[in-house]
């Protein structure tokens, strides 16, 4: 119904930012929410952001007043600004609607953020 593509990622050093982009398509991405999560090597996806078609959000407490998710549903685009980055946060960050994350269904290729000095 929904499918994405992450893009954004890169090298930065700690204290920087990044902003990544989900290029969303589907006639209906409006009525879905909208997740960022992320994947260290060896370790368990988890979540790092949300937001509902109408826009409220919710952050994990590790990004919470770093992190800020967005959507524009006129571009089908939902975006993560990432800032004050620290390198815990160095992962694979992937987007999905809240119904493909319930399904563990329809992931993509993510975006690598790595932050080291």
């Amino acid at each position: 119904q929904v499918q994405v593509a992450e893009s954004g990622g890169g090298l930065v050093q700690p204290g920087g930012s990044l902003r990544l982009s989900c290029a969303a398509s589907g006639s209906i991405f409006s009525s879905y929410a909208m997740g960022w999560y992320r994947q260290a090597p060896g370790k368990q996806r988890e979540f790092v952001a949300r937001i509902s078609p109408g826009g409220a959000t919710q952050y994990a407490d590790s990004v919470k007043g770093r992190f800020t998710i967005s959507r524009d549903n006129a571009q089908t685009t939902v975006y993560l600004q990432m800032n004050s980055l620290k390198p815990d946060d160095t992962a694979r960050y992937y987007c999905n609607t809240e119904l493909g994350v319930l399904r563990d269904k329809d992931w993509a290729q993510g975006t690598q953020v790595t932050v080291s000095s």
